[in-house]
């Protein structure tokens, strides 16, 4: 069926169709190499479907895609680490992608977690440009153009449209692309002393003139960010409504936060209208993750003079599925060329994440990790206090205790249902490993106070929202505080009050200086000194100050491991051969009297119920989206 676009342009007018797929994450195949099994919600071979389909119902179109498609499942891992990539090979998600035909990319975050090497030898085999233009290779320049990039900052596309009479004409389309400067942090390790980021927005005052200058009719942002705020601020993560807002740019696709635009969690968001599909008062859209959806922006053009101009729009996230009572329901079949393209690897990846390296003594999941201390974060911590103490042990730090700090990754329902860890008790392969820890972070360790393990915990336990006492079934959990943020430390014991509020907001930033949720902050026993120094094992993100913790940065760091946090954990296993991963309990809600709570998780959650003895914890019916819903009487 035509979009109506097509159906009522004028013989000046033209249908201009905009694809967009963003955070592929590596996933070809609709499967789950965690779980082993095929998965109807993801995969860009199902996308590819739709996106045939979508190019039938529009006189003209571009496919582009938005970053973060070079790390984020078991493939990425097996060919960074396994296979690696020798000069001339093509990378499988490069292979589909060059067998859909993008025009264009730009570079997500976790494109540079594997290096910056690395990353070139997979661009080299793209068969389209890939563009940002905000990532330097060295210091920033007094104008922004004159800074010397890694890629080309944007692309012109000299393409045809055929208007509503059937006549071509020639348009010129510019498309540019960003990062989010916070890539100097979460991949300190790669970048440092080596690249460097410009604010986003100002990349693009900078740019986009440039691009009219050379002729562009039209200009697109490839914006690797998500929406954030329509208050100015230098560097933000998230600034796709501000970079909107930018003169010249015509229309944006963004992505980076895993959503749909537009879609319900973007009612009344300041700075977006779901009902036009606009960010900023230009077309935008956000296409999912892992191929989900596919991001479409229709641009009615009209010809004005010799170029052209938006006259119209319509934005839209169509779904590879739907759920029906409760199931997930493909809306398409995959398209065998794309799967094809990276069959080898695919079933090289499959042997890889079934190789097992030991046992577990107790099942691992993760269904009750944002509300009770956690196997899944409880073995994470074991290894990492394991590994460190032995690589301290002939340094100057060997006689300070050590500790750990942990999150939950797959929790707090941002991938969905089905998306938390579970591994039943038994034989442990390296497909579970990978699923209790996401993300191909290196173990690092800083050296902190007791009063600075306090703060740690604030800013953790600001994932939580102030429960009133006397009240039934109030929520939770704030839903805009990442659950890779909550960190749980081991090796000490503590309550949280919730009764309190929150010290600290989701960036960081102090909401509240005299609020101490954390009490009975206890080390072997007795009230933690708050001048005692302490050891703490982590991540290169969180060392390196990802997740804006207070006082914790690389000015801290006493340790950075060649490892990866997942290497440690397979060795930990191997050496211990059986693992106990039940959690102890170091952690608890203190009471708020006549109160209770409600938060949400995947519907298995009711296998492991009764396996959490720190709370007490009671089915509560159905949540929204397939997620169940759960009571904590406080």
């Amino acid at each position: 069926m035509l979009h109506p676009f097509s159906a009522r342009a004028q013989a000046n007018q033209a249908h201009l169709r905009i694809m967009e797929t963003t955070d592929l994450h590596v996933h070809v195949f609709p499967y789950d190499y965690y779980a082993d099994k095929p998965n109807d919600t993801m995969g860009v071979a199902r996308t590819a479907s739709i996106i045939d389909a979508i190019r039938a119902e529009a006189a003209n179109s571009i496919l582009v895609d938005n970053g973060d498609f070079l790390q984020g499942n078991p493939m990425g891992d097996y060919m960074a680490y396994q296979r690696g990539m020798k000069d001339g090979d093509v990378h499988p998600i490069i292979k589909a992608m060059n067998t859909l035909g993008y025009d264009c990319s730009t570079l997500g975050n976790h494109e540079f977690n594997y290096g910056l090497d690395y990353m070139f030898k997979v661009l080299a085999g793209a068969n389209f440009p890939v563009v940002c233009s905000n990532l330097t290779k060295g210091a920033l320049a007094a104008d922004a153009t004159k800074d010397e990039l890694f890629l080309k900052p944007y692309v012109i596309l000299d393409k045809k449209v055929k208007d509503g009479s059937g006549a071509e004409h020639p348009i010129r389309i510019g498309l540019i692309g960003f990062v989010p400067p916070q890539v100097m942090t979460w991949d300190s390790r790669h970048l440092h002393g080596k690249a460097m980021t410009r604010d986003i927005v100002k990349a693009a005052q900078a740019w986009v003139p440039e691009i009219r200058e050379q002729g562009a009719d039209i200009v697109i942002a490839l914006s690797h960010s998500g929406m954030g705020t329509p208050q100015a601020a230098e560097n933000l993560e998230n600034a796709s409504i501000l970079l909107a807002g930018v003169d010249g740019i015509d229309a944006i696709v963004t992505g980076h936060s895993h959503l749909d635009f537009p879609g319900p969690k973007f009612d009344k968001v300041e700075g977006l209208d779901n009902a036009k599909g606009t960010i900023n008062g230009k077309p935008g859209v956000m296409g999912g993750f892992w191929g989900s959806h596919l991001g479409l922006i229709d641009l009615l053009l009209e010809r004005d003079g010799n170029s052209w101009k938006v006259v119209s729009s319509t934005s839209e996230a169509r779904p590879i599925s739907k759920r029906v009572d409760k199931k997930v329901v493909p809306t398409v079949e995959s398209k065998a060329a794309v799967e094809a393209a990276a069959k080898e690897e695919h079933e090289a990846t499959l042997a890889y994440v079934r190789t097992p390296v030991g046992k577990t003594s107790a099942p691992l999941y993760s269904y009750f990790a944002l509300v009770a201390d956690d196997p899944s974060v409880q073995i994470v911590s074991q290894a990492q206090i394991w590994y460190i103490k032995d690589m301290l042990k002939d340094t100057e730090h060997k006689d300070l205790p050590v500790l750990s700090a942990a999150a939950p990754f797959k929790s707090g329902g941002r991938g969905g249902p089905e998306y938390y860890t579970d591994v039943p008790a038994g034989a442990v392969a390296i497909k579970n490993v990978a699923d209790l820890y996401l993300y191909p972070n290196t173990v690092q360790a800083v050296a902190v106070t007791g009063a600075q393990v306090k703060e740690w915990l604030e800013m953790s336990a600001g994932i939580f929202n102030r429960i009133e006492p006397g009240k039934a079934d109030q929520v939770l959990i704030n839903p805009d505080f990442p659950s890779y943020n909550f960190d749980v430390i081991d090796g000490v014991t503590y309550r949280i009050d919730l009764a309190q509020p929150p010290k600290y907001d989701p960036k960081g930033v102090v909401l509240d200086a005299n609020s101490n949720r954390i009490v009975d902050l206890m080390f072997e026993g007795k009230p933690i000194d708050p001048a005692a120094k302490f050891v703490v094992a982590s991540n290169n993100y969180r060392a390196g100050g990802g997740g804006n913790f207070p006082e914790i940065n690389a000015s801290k760091l006493v340790f950075e491991a060649p490892d990866t946090n997942r290497d440690v954990i397979v060795r930990y296993i191997v050496d211990q051969g059986t693992i106990n991963p039940s959690a102890d309990s170091n952690w608890s809600f203190a009471p708020v009297a006549g109160a209770s709570v409600i938060f949400e998780t995947g519907p298995k959650a009711k296998d492991h119920i009764s396996e959490v003895k720190a709370v007490k914890i009671e089915p509560a019916g159905d949540g929204a989206e397939g997620f169940a819903k759960y009571r904590i009487t406080l």
